[in-house]
């Protein structure tokens, strides 16, 4: 028996807010956009794609015509919306970072599991067709068993300053920064593709450039239950331009072979044979929201969503998913700041 559409609300109007509308409009099966809140574009946004405008958050929650939504406001209220969520039994696909803490998205994770329903957050890295290549040579065992993997994720000063201007909130101390935004892509790669849960991190963190954004330059190392050793290196005040194929590439050694790619441009792989060029990624426009390139990423993490709703099983994406990401975040800065390892041990960080 065919299921009817997951019909969505979406809380939030900016960037992802239209990302996600488009994808739900154009491409998702068996889910649609059903209603929009939240912003000033909001009213707009409804109206381009049909759909009912909600004056806040709440009401769009409190409608009977809505089964699931999607959060892309600031983490600062990602608890209170999902909780209203939960408590309305709505599903929930939640922008990164989860939360500005870890501590409150273990009381997200609480509300939905109570309220029996799903939690997905978002992690678009995972998604895209180069990283997703990657993780399945390695999972098929092409170039043996993991042992290590070196990270990073690199951006000129001048587009961090206008992430800042066009996102205010990344200067509120209440919420994980520009720093939070990109670093839980970075540590959720590391820890994706480790395939085990983090065990300690040390790290050192500074600021070169002449600005007010914190925690601009961190370099970390992380070990994992299983062995596997992580470095990431975070660069958002880079002078000019970055280097090569380095917006958020990855170089990973296994015991029989090497990989190396980068989430925007090429997978690569090297075994006895020697260097092969694996995929290139067709270029793609970051700034626009309804390139259907660019889009193909978050269409898979959507569609994901929608069908473990109708499948009512786990998303590939989980709560604790995103509480790692943010956990590492936080750790990574405690370590800074005591100079001193930090443990992730589930116990030990009360999660």
């Amino acid at each position: 028996m065919a299921h009817r559409d997951i019909r969505i609300g979406m809380i939030g109007s900016g960037f992802m807010g239209r990302t996600y509308s488009e994808c739900l409009h154009r491409y998702v099966q068996g889910g649609r956009l059903a209603a929009v809140a939240g912003g000033q574009r909001a009213p707009g946004l409804a109206s381009d794609y049909g759909v009912s405008w909600q004056a806040s958050a709440e009401d769009l929650i409190c409608n009977p015509e809505v089964d699931a939504v999607i959060i892309t406001t600031p983490e600062m209220v990602h608890l209170e919306q999902t909780e209203l969520a939960a408590d309305a039994g709505k599903h929930v696909l939640v922008e990164k970072p989860m939360a500005p803490t870890a501590e409150q998205c273990t009381a997200m994770i609480a509300a939905c599991d109570e309220a029996d329903v799903t939690l997905m957050v978002v992690q678009s890295q995972r998604f895209r067709e180069v990283n997703r290549r990657a993780r399945q040579l390695l999972l098929e065992g092409r170039v043996g068993e993991l042992r290590q993997l070196r990270h990073w994720l690199h951006q000129p000063l001048q587009m961090s300053r206008k992430e800042v201007d066009a996102k205010p909130f990344y200067l509120d101390p209440a919420g994980g920064g520009l720093y939070m935004g990109f670093g839980v892509h970075s540590f959720d790669m590391v820890h994706w593709l480790a395939g085990a849960d983090p065990q300690t991190i040390f790290a050192q963190t500074a600021d070169y450039g002449d600005h007010a954004i914190p925690f601009m330059s961190l370099m970390a190392q992380v070990s994992f239950a299983n062995g596997v050793l992580a470095q990431v290196w975070f660069n958002g005040e880079m002078p000019t331009h970055t280097f090569p194929n380095s917006g958020f590439a990855t170089q990973l050694v296994g015991s029989t072979g090497l990989l190396g790619f980068d989430g925007y441009t090429h997978l690569d792989m090297a075994t006895e044979a020697g260097w092969e060029r694996i995929w290139e990624q067709v270029g793609f426009d970051l700034s626009n929201p309804e390139d259907p390139v660019r889009l193909k990423a978050y269409v898979a993490l959507v569609q994901e969503f929608v069908d473990a709703i109708h499948e009512r099983r786990r998303p590939s994406v989980t709560g604790e998913d995103g509480r790692t990401a943010v956990a590492l975040c936080e750790a990574a800065i405690q370590s800074a700041r005591s100079g001193q390892p930090v443990s992730l041990s589930l116990s030990d960080r009360e999660l």
